[in-house]
């Protein structure tokens, strides 16, 4: 006790809010590093079946998403609704928090010779990595937030519903029930958005739009849904573990946690 900061009731209140700052940094983190990434560069994951070729393209920016859905997930069966809604917003006001300073790094001196037909300073410059990650960022930025405020509040939302529904039951039904379709929302949001407003995929001019469209849909969400389905296990083992570690009564969470919702 004589450890505990005067703040910290006692030393179980201090183990509970250390493993959310844990949970909410690590959603916080792939939130930022994945817009920063967002679609410098799509990844062809393209296989075949039965001499058929699938093509999957993948934007490197969807690697780390699914950790976000798997972090707001653990916080909302271990935290409750509230702090899941919190930590959602937290995160919007993260990105765009990025935002400002890559305007900012962009708006002050020196100001590059910029390329006319590519907006961008010559590829040898020093500061052209600088420069397509911000043009990428910014013009991918209002896609990004519509689809990451639908899909996370999606995710919370349904993760609360299943669990009322089911009177607590059956976790892995509201794990991957919210988690499959927040990402549907997530996935079709940012494509169309990024490609109609932004301008920002690899889109062949000379093809019809939306079978490449789809694609780039269907990839990412494919994506998403097979780490959501694996991580099934992963998750019912980390809520076993963490109430134990946390001295969270099942029963007890689980009827508050319906009469919150």
């Amino acid at each position: 006790m004589s450890q505990l900061h005067p703040i910290e009731a006692s030393t179980l209140h201090a183990r509970r809010e250390r493993v959310f700052l844990v949970l909410a940094g690590l959603f916080l983190g792939s939130m930022t590093m994945l817009n920063i990434l967002g679609v410098s560069r799509f990844i062809d994951l393209s296989f075949e079946i039965f001499g058929m070729r699938i093509p999957m393209a993948l934007a490197v920016g969807v690697l780390p998403y699914p950790i976000t859905f798997l972090c707001t997930d653990f916080i909302s069966e271990i935290y409750g609704k509230q702090r899941a809604n919190s930590v959602v917003w937290v995160g919007l006001m993260l990105n765009l928090w990025v935002v400002l300073f890559l305007w900012l790094g962009g708006s002050l001196p020196p100001e590059p010779e910029l390329d006319l037909s590519t907006g961008l300073p010559p590829v040898d410059a020093y500061d052209f990595a600088f420069y397509r990650i911000r043009m990428l960022t910014m013009g991918a930025v209002v896609a990004s937030m519509i689809a990451y405020m639908a899909a996370q509040f999606c995710d919370v939302y349904l993760f609360h519903f299943w669990k009322r529904l089911t009177k607590g039951r059956h976790l892995w039904l509201r794990n991957n029930g919210s988690t499959l379709a927040s990402q549907f929302v997530d996935t079709v949001a940012v494509i169309t958005i990024t490609h109609f407003y932004a301008h920002a995929l690899p889109i062949d001019a000379n093809a019809p739009v939306w079978p490449q469209l789809w694609v780039f849909i269907g990839s990412g969400y494919v994506f998403k849904m097979v780490v959501a389905l694996l991580d099934t296990v992963p998750f019912y083992i980390g809520v076993r573990v963490l109430r134990q570690y946390l001295e969270i009564d099942h029963d007890d969470a689980a009827s508050e946690s319906i009469a919150a919702s």
